[in-house]
């Protein structure tokens, strides 16, 4: 079994009947999302709340039980990925250009476990990008004010064109040497105009299940 298919289960023995489950994207979350899938079969009742089109296509397919997110207030327990974690369990998303929608769930959720193989732990957050969530409108001034908090802006670009979010914005990718207070960065990123969210993840994680380099599963409370 995989890294990313081992943690991914791991994090579904959390899951009890009855539950409101915020399912997260990517490509670790997928092997946590077909376990669920599995577990549903079998008996599990629970409903979801899916944090990407991509992730709504693939349950509807495994017959998980969705909510719209407006149906909800909060939710019971939300399984995401992580481009990156530090040992405080902040975390960068975005990678997948679904950050919005994959924070807005984590926001509601009482516990918000995150799934990462090893190579995601970082002593310090920086070394991958940080996507940055923008309005098309104005986006290259966009990039300039955020460039002002030193970091180094790109658009994130497909062919040749502007990547689109699920939520019709496009995505920066800011690379900063070094983030050593993520709580205070989200604040002074999140004032910029223009900006409709970013993909730090300050002080949201409850758990997060990493493999170790022998193999076995780590838990991070």
């Amino acid at each position: 079994m995989n890294p990313k298919q081992l943690v991914g289960e791991k994090a579904t023995e959390y899951i009890k009947d009855g539950m409101i489950v915020g399912l997260g994207t990517g490509s670790t979350a997928v092997y946590a999302i077909q376990k669920i899938g599995q577990l549903v079969k079998d008996g599990l009742k629970i409903q979801a709340v899916p944090t990407s089109k991509a992730t709504e296509q693939l349950a509807r397919e495994l017959n998980i039980p969705l909510l719209d997110i407006d149906q909800v207030r909060s939710i019971d327990l939300a399984i995401d990925g992580a481009d990156e974690f530090d040992p405080q369990k902040n975390l960068i998303k975005g990678g997948g250009g679904a950050l919005l929608r994959e924070k807005i769930v984590a926001s509601i959720s009482k516990e918000f476990i995150c799934i990462a193989d090893l190579s995601k732990s970082s002593p310090v957050l920086g070394s991958y990008p940080l996507p940055v969530e923008v309005t098309p409108f104005a986006s290259e001034l966009t990039a300039y004010l955020l460039s002002k908090l030193g970091c180094t802006p790109v658009l994130r670009t497909v062919n040749g064109t502007p990547f689109i979010t699920d939520n019709q914005n496009y995505i920066i990718d800011c690379k900063f040497e070094k983030i050593e207070d993520p709580a205070t960065l989200t604040i002074k990123l999140n004032q910029i105009p223009g900006v409709v969210e970013n993909g730090l993840f300050a002080n949201m994680a409850t758990r997060v299940i990493c493999n170790t380099p022998d193999g076995e599963i780590q838990v991070i409370e």
